[in-house]
This record gives C-alpha cells, structure tokens and sequence, in this order.
C-alpha cells in the first residue's frame, strides 16, 4: 500500500532545508558560503532528499504564490485568449488592461503582485532551477549511492529543470542557461537561444525518461515519475519539430503505463459548498477535478499531481477568490433597486438562508481574473452556432458550470425580488443592474475554482468563502492523460493526418459528453479542445506561444489559413490586426484586445484592453540585465533596450562550457 502515500518532508528533511539556497530577489546572487558547506550538507542521501523535496513542493509555486488576491498563473492567462484582468478597482496604473504600452522592462508593474506576477515568475521559476542544480551539482559526491540511484535523483533534478526551462523560455524567449551550483558570483552570463534551450531539454528528457520510475515503482505520489518525464518530453518533441518522437512517446504512455481517462464517477463524492443552493449531480467531470480525487491509485489519469495538504506546508490557493465573479458587488442591484447578492453568516439566524447562501456554493470572487466573452460562449458553439450545454465542463443541469442567471436575489429586505434569478437589465425599463459588467458579470467553470475552504467552513461567524486555505486539501494536477491524447493530436497534425488527430480529439469529447465529434480537425480545433479541457491547468499562453513556435516551423496553416515564417514570428511589433504570431491571432481575435474603445465599469472609467505582438515574449527585466554587469543579456524584440547585434549562444554545449569558466 506505499502508493498511497504522499509527498512530504519529514523533520529531518526540513530541517535541512534551511541549508538549501534561499530565495532572494536576485537569481544571479549566489548563498553566502559561511553559513555552510555544500559539500557536506550534500554528500549524504538524506541531503539530497531534502533537495529534492523542496523541488517537488516548489511545484505549488508555479501556480500560486499564496497571495489572496492574485497567482502567478494570472498573469499567464490575461496574455491570452482566455481571460483578462478584473480587478476594476485598482488604480489607473496598476490595471493591466493596456499590456502594449504598460509592459516594458523598467516598469514597475512586472513587480505588482495584485497586477501581475512577471517578475515573481522570473524570480521563483529561477529558484527552481537552482534548487534542481542544488542536486546536480552535488550528486557526485555522495558515495553511497548505486549508479542506478544516482541516476534517478540525476533524471529527478532534470525534469524539474526542464520544467521550469520550458515554461521560462515561452514567457521570456531567449535566456541565460544556469546549469551548475558555481563557488563564486558569476555576473558575465550571456543569453542562449530559445531554441537551443529546448534542444537542451530534449537531451535531458531522453535521460530522465531512461531512468526515472514509472509511478507503479515510486515510493510516493507527487514525485517525479517516468510518465511525467514522457509527457513534458512529448511537448519539448513537437517545441524542436520532432513531431513522429512526439507520436510515438504518446502512444506508448497512452497505451503502456496503466493509464486511461476516466469516464464513470470515482472517488469521494464531494455534495459542493452548499448543496441546498446549488445541488451537484454527481458526475465524472466534477470528480476528476475534487481535489480529493486528483492523487491516489483509483485516479488512472492523473499522470502527476502535486500534493497541497495542511500537513505538508499547505500553500494557499484561493480559487474561488481570484477567479469567481464579484457577485455580491454592493451596486449590483436587484430591479426593486435593493443589493441583488448579499452574503450572511450561518449564525445570522435573522437572514442566513439555507436555500441561497451563495457565498458558500460559489465562494466571494473578487474577479482578480475574469474569462474572455469567447471563454464563455464562443468556445462551446458548434459548426451550427448553437452553443453545447451538454458538455459537463459547460453544464449547468449538473452544476459544473454556473450562469449569472443561475444565481437568484436574496437579499431578505427585497421580497418581490427574493429568490428569483439575477437580471442584467431591469424588465421593465432596460436599466443596467449591474455597474461593473468586467468584475462582476460572467460565467463560469465552478468545478474549477470550488475546493473546500476549511477555514470558512470551520466559523459559522464568516460570510467568506475563498478556496485553498489552512486546514484544506488543495491537491493540484501537473499533468493529465486527457493532455496527452490532444498533444498526439498535434503531432499527428503536423504531420499531414487531420483524420487521425480528430480521433484524439474525439476522444477527450467523449468523456465530456460533447453534443458533436470531429471527422478532421485544424490547429485551431485543438486549441480549442485544450481551453476547454486544461482552463486553470495548462499555462494557457506557454502553450500559445509552443503552438505558434510549431505551426512557424512546419508551415502548418492555422484556422484563418494563415501561416507563419519561421524567421519573424517572433519578431514583430504593433497593434494591427494583420500579422504577429498565432498567439496574436488569437488574442485579439478571440479576446477584446485591440477592438479600439474604451470600457467604463466599476471603478475604472477608462478600460482599454490593448495586446501588441511584441508581448508574445514578456520583457527580460531591467533589473536582471543590470545585476549581470559582465556581459549583456539579450532583451526581447519590440521592448526598450533590444538590440539585434547582442551575442547569444546558439547552441546549449557553448553555453554550458562558457559557464564552468571562472571570471
């Protein structure tokens, strides 16, 4: 019974891990040595599990960073076609609606953490690779080890290396390539192509890939195993335009590690916040995403999770939060002119009302992030324009998906209005009731954002539920096998075979319930099927950013038939509706970006959601290129500071030698 177990660190382990690299604000600062020695701290086994440990819980990192009010996924998903900012009440600067001119590499806006998280990204996403170096560069050194233990610990420490290299280089393009734990300050780093970073990965990959476990063999959950290793090298593959490698790795993890989608309720059956509001008819869509139900053996999709248990150093999480709509906004307004969605205590005899406490079925959104108008409707139209409610990640019969028109008043001092659904216009004379249509008005995937808020749940005296907080389980999925079938999909694509990747496709449709299958399919088709599948799991714009790399260099059109030279789709600036990359084509086809008008709501008077073809990459930040004073770090087209006759390594062997040089 060892599978059932989680991830964790024992005392020993923690204590440790005080002895690891610390995070600090400048990755090219190296750990004081005085405080102790590598060399001895790691020249033990139980030193590199410590190690080890903390990169499998740097893991929650890439997804929250326990902020209440924002997450670093945020600020990947706004750079899309899925989703924008919502937090209307933030001022005139820290909105990050106009990204084209606000995101330049001096502003302090990449350091905002209620705006966005780029420059946490960059930070933590480098801790991570330091971390994973820790073991590297160390591992020699411990003499008890068998060769076959070194090598999984070495194949470990590359996944986790190449996970954070692989989501870096589709945010930030070409960057400094930091391989090794070095003995003193190295500050004459040069960039390294984007492209020769993935060749690096791959290289990895195939090592992990022939050492690392299968999960049938790992001790625990929620370390690195063998099918996590396929599924990332997978995407390296179709990133380098190995797209049979791609394949051919998908057929076997699909068909040869005991792994299958799930398509019949399992688990815990988890009832919802608050049944009695919004009742949950149970069904496999819900159940797969229970966090509950994310890790164990009776769960055969999950191809890896990351434990996130109070036990374990819970992270915060607060999903309902961030991403929820604001729809208890005091100037929502009911058509009597009463507040449409109040939130009561359960101890608020006089008004808590059983029957429509919203706050515990949908949690208090704040609308930190709010899904684009395609996300809602768009995605879910079929070739006939009628848009699929059977679909359980759209279907609100079963209560996965929520419509503002689902939620009814109850505020008890209305009780003409009391009960009845909430209204965007007033029946009877068109007035608008909701004055903050960004924030506060939207559907959404409940079945996503909803996990038990353990402290809510614990006073009767709040009116705040939130999400993942002290005392919940906030188990998250790293990959999922659903993931796979789309990604052979791809590859089967660009290899010329539409027919077949459409069953692929076909196959995660299934699962879902979906009204209509696919006889052949084009990029966009897949996309699509992703957003609905991955939305909050996938890193929506890495994987844009992958996509257009790829179709760049198969000549593969898109779903306009358009194509894309490998030599400028990733050097283009502008806001015009022609050109850019497929990422761009997305998102201002797919989201308000670029429609040319401003949008009063709420607090913000003067919206203006604007995208340029240059934030296809963020901007390496300032602070970043001047720490590194020896040499010039490359800055990314389009942004203050670029300058084409900057050298980069073209290759990843160059880089790695350069970086074993002392100054």
């Amino acid at each position: 019974m060892k599978h059932i177990k989680f991830l964790s660190c024992s005392l020993g382990m923690l204590a440790t891990l005080t002895l690891l690299p610390s995070c600090n604000e400048d990755y090219l600062e190296q750990d004081p040595l005085s405080f102790y020695e590598p060399s001895a701290t790691y020249k033990t086994e139980s030193g590199l599990q410590a190690a080890m440990a903390v990169c499998d819980r740097h893991l929650r990192y890439h997804y929250s960073s326990g902020n209440a009010n924002n997450a670093p996924i945020t600020s990947d998903y706004i750079f899309s076609d899925m989703a924008l900012y919502g937090k209307t009440d933030a001022g005139a600067t820290d909105l990050q609606d106009n990204l084209a001119d606000k995101i330049q590499p001096t502003s302090g806006l990449l350091n905002n953490t209620d705006g966005n998280h780029i420059m946490w990204i960059w930070n933590e996403r480098f801790n991570g690779i330091k971390y994973a170096n820790t073991v590297l560069s160390y591992i020699d050194d411990v003499t008890e080890l068998s060769e076959e233990t070194r090598d999984c610990y070495k194949g470990r420490a590359l996944f986790h290396r190449a996970l954070n290299y692989y989501d870096m280089v589709f945010w930030f393009g070409d960057l400094p390539l930091v391989t090794r734990i070095i003995d003193r300050p190295k500050q004459n780093y040069k960039s390294t192509k984007k492209e020769a970073i993935l060749q690096m990965l791959v290289h990895d990959l195939e090592f992990a890939v022939e050492h690392v476990p299968t999960q049938s063999k790992c001790q625990y959950y929620g370390e690195v195993n063998q099918e996590a290793c396929m599924h990332l090298l997978i995407k390296c593959y179709l990133a380098v335009g190995e797209y049979a490698k791609a394949e051919k790795m998908a057929d076997d993890l699909i068909a040869n590690h005991g792994l299958e989608l799930m398509t019949e309720s399992f688990g815990t059956n988890n009832p919802g916040g608050c049944p009695e509001t919004w009742p949950i008819t149970r069904n496999v869509i819900w159940d797969l995403h229970r966090p509950e139900n994310k890790i164990g053996s009776f769960n055969k999709e999950c191809i890896m999770g990351i434990p996130n248990l109070s036990e374990q150093a819970l992270l915060s999480f607060t999903t309902m939060r961030i991403f929820s709509p604001f729809w208890n906004n005091g100037g929502m307004k009911d058509p009597a002119g009463k507040q449409a969605g109040m939130r009561y205590a359960r101890k608020d005899t006089k008004n808590y009302d059983i029957n429509s406490s919203w706050v515990q079925a949908l949690g208090r959104g704040i609308a930190t992030m709010r899904l684009s108008f395609y996300a809602q409707y768009g995605l879910w139209r079929g070739a006939d324009g009628a848009i699929d409610r059977q679909d359980l990640r759209h279907n609100s019969e079963v209560g996965n998906w929520v419509n503002m028109t689902d939620i009814t008043y109850n505020n008890p001092d209305s009780p003409e209005w009391f009960g009845k659904n909430f209204m965007l216009y007033h029946p009877e004379t068109g007035a608008l009731l909701c004055p903050d249509t960004i924030r506060s008005w939207f559907d959404h995937p409940l079945y996503k954002f909803y996990y038990n808020d353990a402290v809510a749940d614990a006073d009767m005296g709040t009116n705040d539920w939130q999400g993942v907080r002290k005392g919940s389980n906030g188990n998250m999925y790293l990959f999922r096998l659903a993931e796979t079938y789309l990604l052979r999909a791809e590859a089967k694509l660009y290899q010329g075979r539409a027919a077949d990747a459409a069953a692929d496709v076909n196959e995660v449709r299934k699962r879902a319930n979906a009204a209509t299958m696919y006889t052949t399919v084009n990029i966009g088709d897949i996309v699509n099927e992703r957003a609905r599948e991955l939305y909050l799991e996938e890193m929506r714009n890495v994987e844009l950013t992958r996509v257009s790399m790829c179709l760049a260099h198969s000549g593969v059109p898109d779903e306009w038939g358009n194509t894309y030279s490998a030599d400028t789709w990733d050097k283009q600036s502008g806001t015009e509706a022609d050109g850019g990359s497929y990422w761009y084509q997305r998102c201002v086809k797919y989201n308000i970006y670029n429609r040319g008008y401003t949008i009063s709501s709420g607090n913000a008077k003067a919206l203006n959601y604007r995208i340029d073809k240059r934030n296809l990459f963020w901007p390496i930040p300032n602070e970043a290129i001047t720490a590194n004073n020896g040499a010039q770090l490359a800055q990314n087209y389009g942004y203050d500071g670029y300058d084409a006759s900057i050298p980069m390594f073209d290759n990843w062997e160059d880089a790695v030698a350069d970086e074993k040089k002392t100054e």
